[in-house]
């Protein structure tokens, strides 16, 4: 699948979110940190605010790189979002909600006080599975 976007770039907030989840969930690599932050927003109910987002940080990846092994399912739910919203699916729509939802994603993370190690990152994970089974 064709990517949204070539390169990512984090705003420094961003990436002095992601220091600070890196050292809570020991997890290393800010490209999964960044998957799990996509995937947070994209399971919020709400749209992200369309707000400039600065690319003014060191952190920058290749779409690959952040997408992973997962790429492909990443992008299909970006692009059913924008779906869902009625935003169109055309490249420049899917980079601006890429770059809106991975923020966002981010400093939920980063904000969640009930993150406090990889097993509760885990277990949030796990929770909307959770509540759909009871």
């Amino acid at each position: 699948m064709e990517p949204p976007i070539d390169r990512i770039k984090l705003s420094q907030p961003a990436k002095d979110q992601l220091i600070k989840l890196k050292r809570i969930s020991k997890i290393q690599n800010w490209n999964v940190l960044c998957r799990w932050a996509l995937c947070r927003s994209l399971e919020e109910k709400s749209s992200p605010s369309p707000v400039p987002i600065p690319s003014d940080s060191n952190v920058e990846m290749t779409w690959q790189v952040f997408g992973g092994p997962i790429a492909d399912l990443l992008l299909i739910a970006l692009k059913q979002r924008c779906h869902d919203e009625n935003l169109g699916t055309e490249p420049e729509i899917l980079a601006e909600q890429l770059r809106l939802h991975l923020h966002r994603g981010i400093g939920y993370l980063a904000g969640d006080p009930k993150i406090k190690s990889l097993e509760d990152l885990i277990s949030l994970a796990s929770e909307p599975a959770l509540r759909t089974n009871q």
